[in-house]
């Protein structure tokens, strides 16, 4: 296995309309019986540099600050350069790996040698499978690249490592021609919601096949399965496309697959299990590239308190509870403030009182209580909150209670007053 890693990026302006974006990147092999104590194979690193040219640039932007690339003076076979050709081949939003350095984002690329079905690896043309990754923005891509022929003499340069035959100039000649790519890399969705899951495709002008099948899965907690799959001609006039939908209320607009290289699936009425890591697999006859998004599903919480008027009597405490239900992700704080008249700012509440364990609907969601033994020093006129914090909320939701104290026990009024009244007609009557 033979993998490039970026460490490095800077940008060439190459002609009017169009830029060439270079990679510093690192070539890593997998070893050969240099495995550990554990088993797991070690990894060589060689410096390498990845160079895409003609990336289109839009009409707004300036090429005046770019500098040139200039290959070795000297040709070098050891030296790793991959000159990958992208006119023929749009890459949705290259302009973010153009402002990337500007906008110090890191970009993460990878690269590998890549076998179609029913090729070997040594055959020619060679494939390599590269992915582009932006630190901060929603923009992933895969890029199958072909190695170009070079005309052969007695003076071509063989790459020492990678065994292929190199330019005049000393560069790896390559062109990409096909590209998976997805503009988001996470997405949450409430539970009972829908969910759009982006995933794209492009191909050379020269179509690679006119066969297009996509497939979803879904990965979570090491178990995966089929979500749908659709498999389509995109010379289809006469819509001879097959649909296997396995998670209900998922769909894929099939025109917008043959029109656009629109692969992006629809999810509707989501449930907690539809939760995890969605992998979108795009084939065009022998060749095949991924986008993965994770999808997290999301439910705020709904808080009460158990008492509306919070009266307390001069010789018992009284308990409080604040109840927090219905919610998803399990992760729930929950605490208690107060705010006494003669304060500005509300404080912790002393004592936070006691949790519930966390309770598990038959949905999926969670609730949790706390109740809070309110003492009867409490000054009348304290506001007692429970807040509650969780990720769905942007700010953590409140809700109060004002203390009120019990007005002095009627009882005695009552039966004095009856003794008197009985008095008082014992003396009449005499």
């Amino acid at each position: 296995m033979i993998e490039v890693i970026l460490f490095g990026y800077f940008m060439t302006c190459v002609s009017d309309g169009a830029a060439d974006v270079v990679l510093s990147c690192t070539l890593v092999e997998e070893g050969v019986g240099l495995g550990g104590m554990g088993g797991g194979a070690a990894f060589t690193r060689t410096p390498a540099t990845v160079v895409f040219r003609d990336v289109p640039v839009a009409p707004e932007e300036s090429l005046e600050t770019l500098t040139a690339f200039v290959p070795p003076s000297v040709p070098d076979p050891d030296l790793l350069l991959f000159e990958a050709k992208v006119s023929s081949v749009e890459i949705p939003n290259a302009a973010v790996l153009l402002h990337a350095d500007c906008n110090e984002q890191e970009v993460t690329c990878e690269i590998s040698r890549y076998s179609p079905r029913g090729s070997q690896e040594s055959s020619d043309p060679a494939y390599f499978m590269a992915s582009l990754s932006v630190e901060g923005v929603e923009f992933n891509t895969a890029l199958i690249l072909q190695t170009l022929m070079v005309e052969k003499d007695h003076s071509t340069l063989i790459q020492n490592k990678l065994g292929l035959p190199l330019s005049q100039s000393g560069t790896l000649l390559t062109e990409v021609i096909f590209v998976v790519f997805s503009h988001i890399k996470s997405v949450s969705a409430p539970l009972r919601g829908d969910v759009l899951l982006n995933c794209g495709f492009r191909q050379h002008e020269i179509p690679l096949s006119h066969e297009v099948g996509i497939e979803w899965r879904l990965q979570h907690r090491g178990k995966g399965q089929k979500v749908l799959e659709i498999r389509t001609r995109l010379d289809d006039l006469e819509g001879n496309t097959v649909v296997h939908a396995e998670r209900r209320a998922s769909s894929m607009d099939a025109a917008q697959v043959v029109g656009e290289g629109n692969a992006s699936v629809t999810l509707n009425k989501l449930k907690v299990v539809d939760e995890g890591t969605y992998i979108c697999t795009v084939s065009l006859g022998p060749f095949h590239a991924q986008q993965i998004i994770q999808l997290h599903v999301v439910q705020p919480p709904h808080v009460s308190l158990s008492e509306e008027k919070l009266v307390l009597k001069t010789t018992s405490p009284k308990t409080l509870s604040c109840h927090c239900s219905k919610y998803y992700p399990l992760d729930a704080q929950m605490e208690w403030l107060s705010l006494s008249p003669t304060d500005t700012e509300p404080v912790v509440f002393p004592d936070q009182g006691s949790l519930s364990s966390h309770r598990q609907h038959g949905d999926g969601t969670y609730s949790l209580s706390s109740h809070l033994t309110v003492p009867p020093t409490v000054s009348p006129g304290t506001k007692i909150t429970c807040r509650v914090s969780h990720l769905t909320l942007d700010t953590p939701l409140s809700l109060s209670v004002v203390v009120e104290h019990a007005e002095p026990d009627s009882y005695w009024w009552v039966l004095g007053f009856l003794v008197i009244t009985v008095l008082f007609f014992y003396q009449v009557m005499r």
